[in-house]
């Protein structure tokens, strides 16, 4: 199996055992689709599993360490399961390699089962997330319930407006 799980400590699974899945790539996940995916894991009482996707080039084996793109995921991993611990939502990370982030996500779906994904789409200048081809991929070969989510990118300067506002106060 291809999953990696990074934790130290096994986190424990919601009661209704279900999962909603959150992949993201490329460095960053936006924290208004980050905010929303732990809503609606919340409101489904489910564990969050962050996926951070690491496309592997052609010249390396499919499963070879690729440590600056895993030292990149690490931290960003940490980040979404402390933002999802605080708002009472168990995490269940994971870090899956393919030759694309589609290739990635089949990859994942084929090992493990997920009752909805939410998948990011780009929001704007300097926002990351699933290139409308992708997406239009993921919507056709998806194993279960699919949310696209695309930031206002008013909202996400709003929002990173707030967060200094509050850092500040």
């Amino acid at each position: 199996m291809s999953v990696v799980t990074f934790w130290r400590h096994r986190r424990p699974r919601s009661a209704s055992g279900r999962r909603v899945l959150v992949p993201f790539t490329a460095g960053e996940l936006d924290p208004i689709v980050l905010d929303a995916a732990i809503r609606v894991a919340r409101a489904e009482d489910a564990t969050l599993v962050p996926a951070y996707l690491i496309v592997t080039p052609l010249e390396y084996k499919l499963d070879a360490p690729m440590q600056q793109q895993v030292a990149v995921a690490v931290p960003l991993l940490e980040a979404v399961e402390h933002a999802a611990l605080r708002a009472g939502v168990p995490v269940d990370a994971r870090v899956e390699t393919g030759r694309t982030p589609t290739h990635a996500l089949q990859r994942l779906w084929e090992a493990e089962r997920f009752d909805r994904i939410v998948a990011p789409a780009p929001g704007g200048r300097g926002s990351h997330g699933f290139a409308p081809k992708e997406l239009q991929w993921i919507l056709v070969h998806a194993p279960s319930e699919t949310l696209i989510l695309r930031p206002d990118p008013t909202l996400a300067r709003g929002a990173r407006l707030a967060r200094e506002l509050e850092a500040v106060a």
